[in-house]
């Protein structure tokens, strides 16, 4: 299965380590809509993380809002790595 990667954390966070592949969308990006995201269709698997997994829930319910359905929240970078062995 492919999968849309969003790494919530902000951008320095990110430029330190990121998943492979990851879109860098802190919540307050989302919130103003998710430009990056135009085009994602809006069924498709999409994986949120940051550092606790707390505000990749946040960005779950932000991106609810916004109409995507498959969300899963991924918590960290390791975890999203072992668990849908993405590097």
């Amino acid at each position: 299965m492919q999968y849309t990667v969003i790494d919530v954390r902000e951008p320095e966070e990110y430029q330190s380590s990121h998943v492979a592949g990851a879109l860098n969308i802190p919540p307050d990006q989302l919130m103003k809509g998710a430009a990056k995201l135009d085009g994602v269709p809006k069924d498709s698997a999409i994986i949120v993380y940051c550092r606790t997994g707390s505000r990749s829930n946040v960005a779950m319910n932000i991106l609810k809002s916004l109409g995507f359905t498959d969300i899963t929240n991924g918590i960290n970078k390791e975890q999203v790595e072992a668990k849908f062995d993405i590097h």
